[in-house]
């Protein structure tokens, strides 16, 4: 049975995260595997890797097959070296303990680049974080500065024009005090004038209610005129009563 040491995919779309398994070569990418070697992170800078150095050894030693990519992970965590160097043992090239101490140098040595690789990085990621900072307080200023200055323009603007109206505002008050006593004058003349005119036809037209009232009486007269025709009814009365007398 061929045995490949290849990837199987995880983790969620578009942060892939990968397990290094050992696998029948028939069976699909992330189907059925034989052992987790270790996992693989590619998310990260520097990418994640965990290798179970002994597993992936043994595995090689076995006959299995990485693929071009598992290759790149075992050589760069030190496996196909450490295989090597089992295989110089197994020839007599060398001792085991000459292999052991080649393999703990080259992991110091692989320790150490990285390590410096990560230095770096976060030292960059560090003067652009400053750069980012530095530009925003820049700009954060600039629009400080820009909004004082048209608030002070704003003022200005606001205390002109009041000003101006104030000294248009003062003579509007003259003419004014001008005027009212031009107005009251009239007024009072007019007044003067009007009140007699008022008053003489209130008095004539009491001189007239009261002759009105001395009138009443005589038209009261024609009442008593009326008197006579009792007289003439009193009259006719013994006519009626001297007609039967005519009769007999």
């Amino acid at each position: 049975m061929p045995v490949r040491i290849r990837l199987q995919r995880h983790g969620k779309k578009g942060k892939p995260f990968y397990w290094v398994v050992a696998a029948d070569s028939r069976s699909k990418r992330d189907g059925r595997y034989l052992e987790k070697i270790g996992t693989y992170n590619p998310t990260t800078n520097p990418a994640t890797i965990d290798i179970n150095t002994d597993s992936a050894v043994q595995w090689l030693q076995n006959g299995a097959q990485p693929t071009d990519t598992a290759k790149n992970i075992l050589a760069y965590k030190g496996v196909l070296l450490k295989n090597h160097l089992l295989n110089g043992v197994k020839k007599g090239a060398l001792t085991q303990e000459e292999a052991d101490a080649k393999f703990e140098a080259w992991v110091v040595e692989k320790e150490a680049k990285v390590e410096a690789k990560i230095s770096t990085l976060d030292k960059q990621a560090d003067a652009a974080k400053k750069k980012a900072l530095a530009a925003e307080k820049e700009v954060s200023d600039k629009r400080k500065a820009d909004a004082e200055a048209a608030l002070l323009e704003e003022t200005a603007a606001e205390e002109a024009p009041s000003e101006e109206v104030v000294a248009e505002e003062a003579p509007v008050e003259e003419v004014v005090a001008e005027e009212a006593p031009a107005e009251e004058a009239p007024s009072e003349e007019v007044v003067a004038e009007e009140a007699p005119a008022e008053e003489a036809p209130a008095e004539e037209v009491v001189a007239e209610e009261a002759a009105a009232t001395e009138e009443a009486p005589a038209e009261e007269a024609p009442a008593t005129e009326e008197a006579p025709a009792e007289e003439v009814v009193a009259e006719e009365a013994p006519a009626t009563e001297e007609a039967p007398k005519e009769e007999k």
